[in-house]
């Protein structure tokens, strides 16, 4: 699939309009967005082919005045550069007498490439998709007498990037597909389950999505008999979803470098201190790994980053967007990101997980005299400034003299400080899984997609 063709025949004109705003700019850039998203969901009842969420086609404006920075977003090129520029400096006029956080001019390196992901989704239509997930479904539906439903999900989506400024121009093209099975069942209470796949390759995702079956039911037999967890401090073994959401929650949102500079993070006060088990490594980047959050430039035009945060149990580094760099003085991390061309970036996070160790798995069990072994991310909560966390885990299964039982309990919240927590950790599994499906939002809103994942991890937990 080529590059945005409504994006390269704008590459002049982008261009003319950097210039005529340049001329009262220290620094201008625009990034130029089209992304193309669909969603094919099937269940008992209806089917449907549409459009995602994702989707949208725009510009926005970035500037510093050697003071400050402004943006400008605008979803049409209804007149010549000069008169948009104009436009656009109307606009951003501020009085002198509001305060403004101040910080240097970014350095605008020369650099020209363009960047390309091939994926296969051209090779599959909406009719063919649409037949394969009807046809999973009825696969699932016949499973067991107690499936109520089944649900048959895949969302691909063609993410197309235009970056410009005086001295750099950029292009990334890029795919990725989300795509899920869920059951509804009944027995003694109703529960869903669900597994998924995820790919820049939709024939990985059609291949993978079968070979769940199996283990959906047989999990959805076990939660339709799963008890609450009797609170209480356990060994836990976290299986790569867990450990995941244990990264994204504790050294994610916590060393995003623009709650640096607002003082929000606590994380800035333990910078090349111990804060975890020294058995401990994470690292965060869109260059880290191949997953959802993977791409060659952020909507800052900074080239995608590898960024180690904590090495062996020392927190290293934070990540950040270009404005926090600027401002800290420290070299952006290529973690600037907008949920939209129509909003702001933000220093957000990107594939953030944990390192391999070197433990086996059944070792880890088998040191487990009675505890639990926690799977799927359900959802997360943490307190930057406070630094403490909340992970809820769909399921948890028990452990009683290193090995696992059939008592399951459900759900599992684990809690507590995020120190104690990850300097409890014993063991790291040999083998790292990243789960490349998210969506994680800054506070309340500002959502961008998000991975994480890692090893097996135990270590010692608050549950309820």
């Amino acid at each position: 699939m080529p590059f945005s063709s409504f994006l390269n025949e704008k590459r002049d004109y982008l261009k003319e309009l950097v210039s005529c705003l340049k001329k009262h700019f220290s620094y201008v850039s625009v990034l130029g967005t089209d992304v193309k998203s669909k969603r094919i969901v099937v269940n008992r009842n209806t089917s449907s082919v549409g459009e995602d969420s994702l989707s949208e086609c725009g510009f926005v404006v970035k500037m510093h005045d050697g003071k400050a920075f402004s943006e400008y977003s605008f979803d049409t090129l209804d007149c010549s550069p000069q008169a948009l520029a104009d436009r656009i400096l109307e606009s951003v006029s501020v009085s002198s007498a509001l305060a403004t956080i101040e910080c240097p001019v970014p350095r605008d390196e020369k650099d020209k490439r363009d960047f390309i992901r091939e994926s296969d989704f051209e090779d599959y239509s909406d009719k063919a998709l649409l037949e394969y997930a009807t046809g999973l479904k009825d696969e699932l539906l016949a499973l067991d007498e107690h499936v109520l439903n089944a649900f048959v999900l895949i969302a691909p989506y063609t993410v197309d990037k235009l970056f410009i400024s005086e001295n750099r121009e950029l292009s990334q093209h890029f795919g990725w597909c989300n795509g899920y099975e869920l059951l509804v069942y009944r027995d003694e209470k109703i529960v869903q389950v669900r597994e998924g796949e995820n790919s820049h390759l939709l024939k990985d995702v059609l291949a993978g999505l079968p070979r769940h079956k199996d283990k959906l039911l047989d999990k959805a037999k076990h939660l339709v008999k799963a008890k609450p967890i009797t609170p209480g401090v356990y060994d836990i073994i976290t299986d790569p979803s867990i450990t995941g959401l244990i990264a994204h929650e504790a050294f994610g949102h916590g060393v995003e470098m623009d709650q640096f500079v607002k003082d929000r993070a606590l994380a800035k006060k333990f910078m090349n201190d111990y804060v975890a088990s020294p058995v401990c490594n994470m690292r965060d980047g869109a260059a880290a790994t191949l997953s959802a959050a993977s791409y060659f430039f952020d909507d800052d035009g900074v080239l995608a980053g590898d960024t180690q945060i904590i090495k062996e149990g020392v927190l290293v580094s934070g990540i950040s967007d270009l404005v926090s760099a600027s401002e800290l003085g420290t070299p952006p991390t290529g973690n600037g990101r907008r949920e939209s061309f129509k909003r702001k970036a933000y220093t957000r996070m990107t594939n953030t997980f944990f390192e391999a160790g070197k433990d086996k798995v059944e070792d880890m069990i088998a040191s487990v005299k009675h505890g639990y072994m926690l799977f799927e991310t359900n959802n997360g909560m943490e307190d930057p400034k406070n630094w403490q966390i909340q992970c809820t885990a769909e399921y948890g299964i028990e452990i009683v003299d290193g090995k696992l039982t059939e008592n399951y309990v459900a759900p599992v919240v684990i809690s507590g400080s995020v120190p104690e927590l990850l300097k409890s950790i014993t063991m790291v599994s040999d083998r790292v899984t990243i789960e490349g499906s998210g969506g994680c939002g800054k506070g309340y809103k500002e959502w961008v997609r998000v991975s994480d994942g890692g090893p097996v991890l135990k270590a010692r937990g608050k549950l309820a």
